[in-house]
């Protein structure tokens, strides 16, 4: 019905934020998303950290690869 629609209020989060401020913690959030898709980041098999921090490098160049 066209009445029960137009006096629905608009749709807030739940703070009552407009939704644009979320766009950078949707864009970080979706990077650690698709980091995860990387089962060598799930679980840190290296022992020493710079070799994890370079498959993190290694992982991020691929999604920036891959989405570009």
């Amino acid at each position: 019905n066209d009445r029960t629609a137009s006096r629905r209020a608009p749709k807030a989060t739940q703070d009552g934020r407009p939704l644009g401020r979320y766009s950078r913690r949707w864009r970080v959030e979706r990077l650690f998303a698709w980091l995860h898709h990387f089962r060598r980041l799930v679980i840190r098999w290296e022992y020493h950290v710079e070799n994890f921090f370079g498959m993190v490098r290694l992982g991020c160049m691929q999604i920036l690869f891959r989405y570009s």
